[in-house]
C-alpha cells in the first residue's frame, strides 16, 4: 500500500455498522433511544445521590462518580456515531480521532479506577464494619475520587499522544462505528513497536493492576461472608456488594470478550458487536441494576422524578 501523508492532514472513514440504506433509519433510532435511556438513567443517578442527604455516604458518593463516567463513556462515541448516520457520512477527522480516543480511554479508566475503588468500600464494610466510618471518612473518599481521576486523564495521554507519530496508508477505513485504538494502529504504515508498548503498558497498568485489586477485595469478602454462622448475616453481607459483583462482572466481561473476538476473529464484525456490548449495552445497564436491588436509590429516584413533574406542571401552568 502507499505510505500516506504524516498525521494530521488526513481523515479516516468509519464503516458503522451497515451500508444497507434502508437500515440507517432503525440504527439510528436504537443507538439515539438507547443513547438517551444511558444519559437520562445516569443522570438521575446523580441528582438522587446529590439531592437525598440520606444518600450521602461513600458508596453512594463513588456511584454518583460512575455514573458520570458511564455518561463520558458513552458520549465519546455515540453521538458521532448518530451524526454520521443521519448526515450519510462516515468521515472523521484526524483530531477528532485523536479526541475521541482519548476521551474513550480516560472513562474507560475511570470505570476501571472507580470499581476498584468501590471494591475497597465493600471490602472495609463487610471485613471491618466496626471500623468502616473512620476508614472511609469523607476526605479519603474524595482523595479516592480525584485520585481515579487523575490517574485516567494523565494515563490515557501516552495511547492517543503515541499516534501522533505514527503515518498512515492510503487505506483509512476503520472498521468501527468509533476510533477503536487497536483499529487505528493497524492501518499505519510506519513502524508500531512503540505504540504496541505503550498500549499493552497502559493495559496492564491501567487494566490488570485494578482488576487485581478488585479479585483481592472480593476473596477477602467471600472469605469473610463464609465464617459468618446465620443465613441471614450471610445474605446481608452478599446484598451489600451484589449490585457492584454485577456491574463487574458485565464489564470486564463484555471488555474481554472484545479482546477475544479481536484475536479469534479475522474479520472485526464480531468484534464490533462485542464493542457494542462493551461501549454501549453495560452503561445502559449500570443505573438499573443499581435502582432494582437498592431501596434507598429507589425512594430517592421517586423524590427526584415527582420533583421534575412538579416543576414541569408549574413551567406549563
Amino acid at each position: 500500500m502507499e505510505r500516506g501523508n504524516q498525521t494530521g492532514t488526513g481523515n479516516f472513514i468509519l464503516l458503522g455498522f451497515s451500508d444497507d440504506p434502508d437500515l440507517q433509519s432503525l440504527l439510528f433510532c436504537l443507538l439515539l433511544s438507547m443513547y438517551l435511556v444511558t444519559v437520562l438513567g445516569n443522570l438521575l443517578i446523580i441528582l438522587a445521590t446529590i439531592s437525598d442527604s440520606h444518600l450521602h455516604t461513600p458508596m453512594y458518593f463513588l456511584l454518583s462518580n460512575l455514573s458520570l463516567a458511564d455518561i463520558g463513556f458513552t458520549s465519546s462515541t455515540i453521538p458521532k456515531a448518530l451524526r454520521n448516520i443521519q448526515t450519510q457520512s462516515k468521515v472523521i477527522t484526524f483530531a477528532g480521532c485523536i479526541s475521541q480516543i482519548y476521551f474513550f480511554v480516560v472513562f474507560g479508566c475511570q470505570e476501571n479506577m472507580l470499581l476498584t475503588v468501590m471494591a475497597y468500600d465493600h471490602f472495609v464494610a463487610v471485613c471491618h464494619p466496626l471500623y468502616y466510618v473512620s476508614i472511609m471518612n469523607p476526605r479519603l473518599c474524595l482523595l479516592m475520587a480525584l485520585g481515579s481521576w487523575l490517574i485516567s486523564v494523565l494515563g490515557s495521554l501516552p495511547e492517543s499522544m503515541t499516534i501522533l507519530r505514527l503515518s498512515f496508508c492510503t487505506n483509512r477505513e476503520i472498521p468501527h462505528f468509533f476510533c477503536d485504538l487497536p483499529e487505528v494502529v493497524k492501518l499505519a504504515c510506519s513502524d508500531t513497536l512503540i505504540n504496541n508498548v505503550v498500549v499493552y503498558s497502559a493495559a496492564i497498568i491501567l487494566g490488570v493492576f485494578p482488576l487485581t485489586g478488585i479479585l483481592f477485595s472480593y476473596s477477602q469478602i467471600f472469605s469473610s461472608i463464609l465464617r459468618i454462622s446465620s443465613a441471614e448475616g450471610k445474605y446481608k453481607a452478599f446484598s451489600t456488594c451484589g449490585s457492584h459483583l454485577l456491574v463487574v462482572s458485565l464489564f470486564y466481561g463484555t471488555g474481554l470478550g472484545v479482546y477475544l473476538s479481536s484475536a479469534a476473529s479475522p474479520s472485526s464484525r464480531m468484534s464490533l458487536m462485542a464493542s457494542v456490548m462493551y461501549t454501549m449495552v453495560t452503561p445502559m445497564l449500570n443505573p438499573f441494576i443499581y435502582s432494582l436491588r437498592n431501596r434507598d436509590i429507589k425512594v430517592a429516584l421517586g423524590r427526584v422524578l415527582s420533583k421534575l413533574v412538579t416543576l414541569s406542571e408549574r413551567s406549563f401552568a
